[in-house]
């Protein structure tokens, strides 16, 4: 009688988009511990609808528990801040010690300030809904100022980068000043600004041109000043300073101009390029085949020898793959190349207006927006947040209204 396999032992660093993935595709062949410093996972693409008022904060949290429940697989809130290689442990900073043959390293990223003066002080991140909520306050605390004053006071709200999510922010802040502010208080709100600042020679560079100028014209009509190659070189209080020597005012700064691998992966003493942890193309850790590195984490060069984009669709198809690996690993199969397979980009400005670009095929408009909802809408997790969400969305488009406007912040 053909004796049966131990299971192997898998701990996951990270529950996010590739950590929960790779924990459920492994909970049938392996004993998985998932770990991660927060109770919940967060819906990164749709957090600058909580900073712009437009969805509820708790909508886009979904707890780790509940997307785990009956597969099996263990939960560990905590963060680890050592790892055994002789012993095959990790230590967490909850002071408990986790025995794995395998150790999937998801840890995903944090906001990159290239070196900026200023930016860790003075402006503010978008990656988590602690940030996303403490730029809403700001916001609408400023607002306040604006209504209390009724002057000639200029309020100016920054965004730097114009990748995906500076647009997408740039255009909901537009649209929330010239609707629910508006209604509120149209003297206050008639003196915002929304200023978009980036580097290059135009907005989302990884899209077509024709695309990255349709979108500077949509955000233009909503009222959004696009600066383009404009590279900051400081970030004051309240003020951004520009190389030329220029400076633009702004008493809330958001920085979105990019993304670097979270600073723990160093903690585990594992080779690092460019702040991601260095991987083989069979997402195996360079000098440590029983790591294996998902998501934003992982340093792994696509087709055109650039490392793979910080984005969801790459963690969701690397967590599936990890877990076929570390099956075919334990069934004594040669391991596989892992391919990403580029389905397109989207993002969306406003109201009607979204572009989508699929393998040279683009799109804008009313199309592109509905497409954009529906994608969102499908992978957001639970069906709590799906329905909140989809009352929150009809609500802001039947009444140009947001219902999220709250300073919550010192709570």
């Amino acid at each position: 009688m053909q004796k049966k396999l131990e299971k192997p032992r898998v701990v996951i660093l990270g529950a996010g988009f590739g950590g929960l993935t790779a924990a459920k595709a492994m909970a049938e062949f392996a004993n998985v511990t998932l770990v991660d410093r927060h109770n919940f996972q967060t819906f990164l693409p749709l957090l600058y609808q909580v900073s712009t008022a437009g969805l509820a904060a708790d909508h886009v949290a979904h707890p780790v528990r509940g997307a785990l429940r009956k597969t099996g697989v263990a939960f560990r809130m905590g963060s680890p801040i050592s790892v055994d290689h002789k012993n095959k442990t990790i230590k967490l900073d909850s002071s408990e010690t986790l025995e794995f043959d395998h150790l999937v390293v998801a840890l995903g990223s944090v906001t990159a300030d290239f070196g900026v003066p200023g930016v860790n002080e003075h402006a503010l991140g978008m990656k988590s809904v602690h940030e996303a909520i403490t730029i809403r306050a700001e916001v609408m605390r400023r607002f306040e100022d604006l209504c209390r004053f009724e002057d000639e006071t200029v309020f100016s709200i920054a965004v730097v980068g114009g990748g995906p999510t500076g647009v997408e922010m740039a255009g909901a802040f537009a649209e929330l000043v010239r609707g629910p502010l508006k209604n509120d208080q149209a003297h206050a709100a008639a003196h915002i600004e929304i200023h978009l600042i980036e580097a290059g020679a135009r907005l989302l560079p990884s899209f077509s041109e024709s695309l990255s100028a349709r979108t500077k014209r949509d955000l233009e009509k909503l009222g959004v000043i696009v600066h383009l190659d404009t590279a900051v070189a400081q970030i004051k209080s309240r003020v951004i300073e520009i190389k030329d020597g220029a400076s633009i005012p702004a008493q809330v700064i958001i920085w979105a101009a990019g993304v670097q691998g979270e600073p723990t992966a160093a903690l585990l003493n594992l080779p690092l390029v460019n702040s991601r942890i260095d991987v083989e193309h069979s997402l195996q850790v360079k000098n440590y085949p029983y790591v294996w590195a998902i998501g934003d984490i992982a340093g792994i060069k696509g087709k055109d020898g650039r490392l793979l984009p910080m984005v969801a669709p790459v963690a969701l198809q690397q967590g599936k793959f990890v877990a076929q690996q570390i099956r075919r690993v334990s069934e004594t199969k040669p391991l596989l190349p892992f391919a990403y397979r580029d389905k397109g980009s989207m993002a969306t400005i406003g109201r009607h207006k979204a572009i989508v670009e699929v393998k040279g095929f683009k799109f804008a408009g009313i199309p592109a927006w509905y497409a954009w909802l529906f994608l969102h809408l499908f992978y957001l997790l639970g069906g709590r947040n799906k329905i909140g969400t989809v009352a929150d969305w009809t609500w802001n488009y039947l009444t140009f209204d947001r219902g999220n406007r709250h300073i919550m912040d010192s709570m």
